[in-house]
């Protein structure tokens, strides 16, 4: 993760960079691979409101509860929890 930076403004609004993908995403939970490894946001109401993977930004809105680093494995037709499961 050579560029990556994570912003939380009021726990409200959420500006992450060097985002691969979103793996998945609900109202309560996001899961997002970077460059390094992969993050979980936890929250309430939770909104992808921009995804440019050109750029490798993401803006997450709405109550940002947590959020958590994770090892993410390589991809062997494996889910995302599947791979951040030793």
């Amino acid at each position: 993760m050579e560029n990556h930076s994570v912003t939380i403004d009021n726990r409200k609004k959420l500006t992450i960079t060097d985002v691969k993908e979103i793996e998945s995403f609900d109202e309560d939970e996001i899961k997002a691979t970077l460059t390094g490894g992969g993050m979980i946001v936890k929250g309430e109401d939770l909104n992808v409101q921009l995804l440019d993977l050109e750029e490798g930004k993401a803006v997450i809105s709405g109550r940002i509860n947590s959020l958590m680093y994770v090892k993410v494995k390589e991809k062997g037709g494996k889910g995302f929890i599947a791979r951040i499961m030793k």
